[in-house]
């Protein structure tokens, strides 16, 4: 499959930044355009019901690197090529077809992922890296800010779309460090085990989740929840042995 060019839109002037991004590169491995995420505090969680699984708390971070897209599907077709990945589930009507190559790869598991990622040089994302380069240091509830999600921002329900959609998608629903679909299109797996108390108690520089568990968790939302399931904050969970059409992933790299 070849190489996949990406060419993102300009943000629009009028889009609040409060944290702009700093810098960017690109993986010789896979093409994925990465963004600095820079060191320091944010506040992660969830600060209009401290008994959910993610209440609101400060985290301190080292900086990083996140990719900006979603895995597409000739990205991981790479990786296959290489013979380090194995192939998603969903592979001849979707993987293989052209029209979908800018699409995010779907029906791959979290060891999948895990292997890509790796292959790549990279990791998955913890947690806490994963939110932050979603909202930012101002604890929004969106990667755009506090607006309501439209179908110009995000793909969700009612965008009425009901599939993924291509990863450059959206530029106006980007994160603050120019992050694209942090909100909607897929569920995007995560490094951590997934334990509903963790963040009751995590520690406050670098956590990376429990040691163990049976499920591993999920962010992002994705084309089928509703409003308050693709915020930053909203965590979800999945056997890792599990794969859909709404999972998919994007990888992270400590410099």
């Amino acid at each position: 499959m070849e190489a996949v060019q990406y060419e993102i839109a300009a943000y629009d002037i009028r889009h609040p930044f409060p944290v702009a991004p700093e810098s960017s590169r690109v993986s010789p491995k896979d093409g994925m355009t990465q963004i600095y995420i820079p060191a320091g505090e944010f506040m992660m969680g969830n600060g209009n019901d401290q008994s959910a699984d993610n209440p609101q708390h400060h985290i301190y971070l080292y900086p990083y690197w996140m990719d900006k897209l979603e895995v597409t599907n000739a990205m991981y077709a790479k990786c296959l090529e290489a013979g380090a990945c194995t192939h998603p589930a969903l592979y001849d009507s979707y993987f293989r077809n052209w029209v979908y190559r800018d699409y995010p790869v779907v029906y791959v598991n979290w060891y999948q992922a895990d292997q890509y990622c790796r292959w790549a040089g990279r990791t998955l994302p913890t947690e806490a890296q994963w939110e932050k380069a979603a909202r930012g240091t101002d604890g929004r509830r969106y990667p755009w800010g506090n607006q309501p999600p439209n179908p110009r921002l995000v793909n969700f329900n009612m965008s009425l779309i009901g599939e993924p959609v291509p990863v450059f998608r959206y530029p106006l629903g980007a994160s603050p460090y120019g992050v694209l679909n942090m909100a909607g299109n897929v569920r995007e797996w995560i490094a951590d085990w997934y334990d509903e108390n963790y963040y009751q108690s995590s520690p406050y520089a670098n956590p990376a989740g429990p040691t163990t568990g049976t499920q591993r968790s999920l962010r992002s939302g994705s084309y089928a929840e509703d409003q308050q399931q693709i915020s930053v904050y909203t965590r979800f969970k999945h056997l890792p042995d599990s794969a859909g059409l709404s999972r998919g992933f994007r990888c992270a790299e400590n410099p």
